[in-house]
């Protein structure tokens, strides 16, 4: 909003869950607090646990040729972890060697795709770290995955990436630039980078293929901003997550950049309307 107003703009806060929808034909219509909403251009931060109700009144705003700097398809791709893999392996982005399966009876076989212990166990519908578990044997993976399967839960099974050392690298791509990134690292006797489960944050300068699979990644989900968690291998940078809608006070804290600066300069090459009143979902 801060960097918005800064560039002369007008900007309003709606809280998508309080939106409601007439959809009708020819005239669709997003209303809240019982007003029709009308923007030029819509910033979506869709929190996890509501992803299917903001892409649907993201997906409104679409529907009424509002400009959105992520469109809801592209925030489904990215929110979907099997999904979004898939999408990538596609698209030819590196990753970790993931394995997916149903039934308890095949975990042998997929352990084996993935390599064998260490793993990580990952909940689908997990975010910001939760539902991540690191097995390090080839029992302790099993009884965590029969865990998991026994909840009736959906997991991924990835290769463990010892060399990373509990360390990540976060890239903000904006349209089809690296405009920042930090190197993430975990506290002792964490494996997981997150922020706030106690990680530290440093500014670095990313190496041109950091810089490449970053991008590759966001564009193939269609994103127009995200951020990337790129973890260092042997093999090269591997893609572990698209965030679509990344967290901007760690990463601006860390480079001393105005990413949400950035983020409005990218909305108005995008919108031609000359007078603009923004909203953010």
């Amino acid at each position: 909003m801060a960097a918005a107003r800064e560039r002369g703009h007008a900007v309003q806060v709606v809280d998508y869950l309080r939106c409601y929808m007439d959809i009708t034909s020819e005239r669709p219509a997003v209303l809240f607090l019982g007003e029709p909403q009308t923007f030029d251009a819509v910033v979506p931060r869709i929190g996890a646990s509501h992803t299917f109700y903001g892409t649907a009144v993201v997906r409104q705003f679409e529907m009424m040729g509002v400009y959105t700097v992520s469109p809801s398809e592209a925030i489904s791709r990215s929110r979907d972890k099997l999904r979004s893999l898939q999408i990538l392996s596609r698209a030819g982005v590196d990753m970790p060697v993931t394995g997916f399966a149903h039934a308890t009876k095949d975990i042998d076989g997929l352990l084996d795709t993935v390599g064998g212990a260490p793993v990580v166990v990952k909940l689908l519908e997990g975010t910001q770290g939760s539902g991540v578990v690191l097995a390090e044997t080839r029992k302790a993976a099993g009884s965590v995955i029969e865990a998991f399967r026994q909840l009736d839960a959906n997991i991924l099974v990835q290769e463990f990436i010892e060399e990373a050392d509990g360390a990540d690298i976060r890239v903000i791509v904006i349209g089809n630039q690296a405009v920042a990134a930090m190197r993430r690292k975990s506290k002792p006797g964490e494996f997981r980078s997150n922020l706030h489960r106690g990680g530290t944050a440093s500014v670095i300068e990313v190496s041109p293929e950091v810089e490449r699979v970053a991008v590759a990644a966001v564009e193939s989900m269609g994103l127009g901003v995200a951020g990337v968690d790129i973890l260092q291998s042997i093999r090269g940078p591997l893609v572990l997550e698209i965030n679509s809608s990344p967290g901007l006070e760690g990463i601006e804290t860390a480079t001393q950049m105005d990413i949400a600066g950035e983020i409005i300069k990218y909305i108005e090459t995008n919108v031609s309307t000359p007078s603009w009143r923004w909203g953010r979902a």
